[in-house]
């Protein structure tokens, strides 16, 4: 058999809203089944040749429970033969999804899939997963007999320390995300990967008046200064290194990504936007947990016989200034092909969404920019790395 070429014929993202803000009074299946369905809105194609769905989603309790991924689906009236799937793997959810979907198309399995993820974190909070104890913890006594079971945040620390990363240059990266952030709303960067979504506007009871607010703004930059981010408290440790201003924000949003072989595309008559070329999903130390960046950014790179003065584009997420920060020593990246137009510490992080917002970026400023290679790469919790490498066609 041939080799199947994996392309991408478009990939869309919502807003992303602060939290208890823009898209806080929404429904997760509403908001991600309205990026699915943009995709179908926006190239005409009939959304029954879809192969497989795969989402992603961290916290899957009550609206996000029952694989949301197939109820935003069926919400947003698209075909019912169409079967999906949604998966975990924490922050990396949605592009490990993306990597599933990928897996599905190159092997044979399906001819096209929708890789997506959605995380509404101001309806259903962060940790949801293991609020109640009654359901016993997601680690135990035989967990610890060969790790430390340590937060993201003494995570990020700890890789501030091996690193030797300041307060200062964790300032300064915040500084620089909100600033990048800012040019890019400012210059309509982001003009072609926005998907307008519409949410209900509560009364001062709680209760939907009937009306509704489009949100078409990413919510969460504000106006920053050095002098600023200096003054703010450190989380996770009272002499840590991170603040509220250096870390990814609580966020809500989701995104999806459209990809068949290169044939399929042919049949249909439609225009690739970039193709897969390979895809990764590494561990690291769990106790460090969030370098996984690094060990996937190394395999692509050595799989694939680039070097990193190879990639035009990269999109890692900013879970803490830290994490990119000992990435960009280990790797030797040119920082101005890092995060060109901001991250998750000004545009914000929805959880199992960014992924699929991530993988969105890169492709549109793979062609914003007439560049040729794109990484897309995320830390997540208990220690994983995703990768996906991809080209511009």
């Amino acid at each position: 058999m041939s080799e199947r070429e994996v392309v991408i014929i478009d990939a869309v993202r919502s807003p992303v809203g602060r939290r208890n803000g823009e898209l806080a009074t929404g429904h997760a299946i509403n908001l991600l089944g309205d990026v699915q369905k943009a995709l179908f809105d926006r190239t005409g194609m009939d959304p029954i040749e879809v192969g497989q769905v795969v989402g992603g989603c961290v916290d899957q309790v009550g609206m996000q429970t029952m694989n949301v991924a197939r109820n935003a689906w069926l919400a947003a009236g698209l075909p019912l033969e169409v079967a999906a799937t949604t998966v975990d793997a924490q922050c990396g959810s949605s592009q490990q999804a993306t990597n599933l979907a990928y897996s599905l198309v190159k092997s044979g399995v399906v001819d096209s899939a929708v890789a997506c993820g959605v995380e509404l974190m101001s309806r259903v909070p962060m940790g949801s997963t293991t609020s109640n104890r009654d359901y016993g913890r997601p680690v135990n006594k035989r967990y610890w007999e060969h790790f430390e079971f340590t937060s993201q945040f003494e995570g990020a620390e700890r890789i501030a320390e091996q690193w030797g990363i300041s307060r200062e240059q964790t300032d300064a990266f915040g500084l620089r995300s909100q600033e990048l952030a800012a040019k890019a709303w400012d210059e309509d960067v982001f003009a072609t990967q926005i998907v307008p979504i519409e949410v209900p506007v509560l009364d001062d009871d709680g209760k939907e008046t009937g009306e509704t607010l489009t949100v078409t703004r990413d919510g969460g930059m504000r106006e920053t200064t050095l002098e600023g981010l200096s003054q703010l408290k450190a989380v996770g440790r009272e002499d840590g290194v991170h603040t509220a201003g250096t870390s990814s924000q609580i966020s809500d949003g989701a995104g999806a990504v459209l990809m068949m072989t290169r044939e399929k595309a042919d049949q249909l008559g439609l225009t690739p936007m970039a193709r897969i070329v390979d895809v990764c999903l590494v561990g690291s130390d769990p106790v460090l947990m969030l370098t996984g960046p690094i060990g996937a950014t190394q395999k692509l790179l050595a799989d694939n016989d680039l070097e990193m003065s190879d990639i035009d584009v990269v999109e890692i997420n900013e879970a803490f200034a830290s994490v990119v920060l000992a990435w960009e020593s280990e790797l030797g990246a040119d920082m101005g092909t890092v995060n060109p137009n901001g991250g998750a510490i000004a545009l914000g992080h929805p959880l199992g969404g960014t992924g699929a917002v991530l993988t969105t970026k890169a492709v549109h400023e793979l062609h914003r920019s007439d560049k040729e290679y794109a990484i897309v790469t995320m830390c997540c919790g208990g220690g994983l790395g995703t990768g996906t490498l991809l080209q511009k066609l």
